[in-house]
């Protein structure tokens, strides 16, 4: 059996940028997405803490040490800058890979920067 997990979290992050008039897509901080394994291009779920929206996208990295979540396209519409969100990825485990898997969850202050 293959199942479908939770492989790492942003918890948390601020918005920092809105723009309806890009490409869609989630742009993050290369040092955030290398610190949560998160991937350039890879889907993520991101849910708006602020008013329950919920939707997916794809990752484009944000300049290094910018602390950057930028959100484009039509799911500008769906967030404000200042808004808290979730941003996660998931990724298909066998039953075996599930006994010495743990999922990455970084939670992050109101300035993006990680608190651990």
């Amino acid at each position: 059996m293959v199942r479908k997990m939770l492989l790492s979290k942003l918890h948390r992050a601020t918005v920092t940028e809105c723009n309806m008039n890009y490409n869609a897509s989630i742009k993050i901080d290369q040092e955030l997405l290398k610190l949560s394994g998160m991937r350039e291009y890879e889907q993520v779920e991101v849910w708006d803490i602020n008013n329950g929206e919920r939707f997916s996208t794809y990752i484009i990295p944000g300049e290094p040490g910018s602390r950057t979540i930028g959100i484009y396209g039509a799911a500008a519409r769906k967030v404000q800058v200042g808004d808290i969100v979730i941003i996660a990825n998931y990724g298909l485990m066998n039953e075996d890979e599930l006994d010495k898997y743990q999922p990455c969850i970084i939670l992050l202050d109101e300035h993006n920067n990680p608190l651990s």
